[in-house]
């Protein structure tokens, strides 16, 4: 299904607002447009615009990926809709509302190349960042201190529950990005069941959500059911009470 669909759905069903993600290898410049402009028609206002990964590396490897642009001219184009002026320049009438997002990876073997490209995505027009997931409170911190120079925009850190050891060697080992230390994986592999090993996974998110947090420069967190089970979302967020209580005592709010 695609996203304006189910953000739709999501807002008629459930009264909630959804941020909907704009992927470069799905449409050509045309394409891009067209959706963007049926978006702004629908109301829908919460972009996430991304390059998207290659199809090779999902189910349907055969299929052919666009690219004409990046998530850098992305968010440059939707910017110039909301000024009122297609992708060639010219007048459309009127102007889009998009909040515009991006993504980031504090995790990226290509360190240098991913904050350079953090500072060139705020320079186009990116108003907020969403994190890939993450489990390592250093690499946060590293990526953060090395973005501390570039205009604040709100930080969001992704997290995805691990639901056994096996998921954690194929997140750390196949996926492109992703880390997850070593001292995690080994308690993992350590618990002798499957049952235990998602409850060591719900509480590391639950960790990451601490660390969210607490940190100055985070200003909400986004978890991914694993593998489609909601109910771990839940177990995560079941430590916010906490937060809460700990945030009213330092006049402070809890996590977005």
């Amino acid at each position: 299904m695609g996203p304006a669909a189910m953000a739709q759905l999501a807002r008629e069903r459930c009264g909630v607002e959804s941020v909907v993600h704009v992927c470069c290898r799905d449409r050509n410049l045309l394409g891009l447009q067209m959706d963007l402009l049926s978006y702004n028609a629908l109301g829908i206002r919460n972009i996430l615009a991304v390059t998207g990964d290659p199809p090779k590396m999902g189910n349907y490897p055969d299929a052919t990926a666009v690219f004409d642009i990046d998530s850098i001219g992305l968010i440059h184009f939707i910017q110039s809709l909301n000024r009122g002026q297609d992708l060639s320049g010219r007048p459309i009438g009127g102007q889009t509302r998009f909040h515009v997002g991006a993504g980031c990876n504090p995790a990226h073997p290509e360190l240098q190349r991913e904050v350079d490209r953090f500072g060139q995505k705020i320079e186009a027009g990116a108003e907020y960042f969403f994190s890939q997931p993450l489990y390592d409170p250093e690499v946060l911190e590293r990526f953060l201190e090395m973005t501390a120079h570039f205009p604040e925009v709100p930080f969001l850190v992704g997290i995805l529950p691990l639901a056994s050891s096996k998921n954690a060697e194929f997140l750390h080992n196949e996926v492109p990005g992703m880390q997850v230390p070593d001292n995690i994986r080994r308690r993992l592999k350590q618990a002798p069941t499957r049952a235990e090993q998602r409850e060591i996974g719900i509480q590391v998110a639950r960790d990451t959500l601490a660390l969210a947090h607490e940190h100055p420069r985070v200003r909400g967190a986004y978890i991914y059911p694993p593998f489609g089970s909601y109910q771990a979302v839940l177990d995560v967020l079941d430590v916010l009470p906490t937060f809460g209580s700990e945030s009213q005592a330092r006049g402070g709010g809890t996590v977005d």
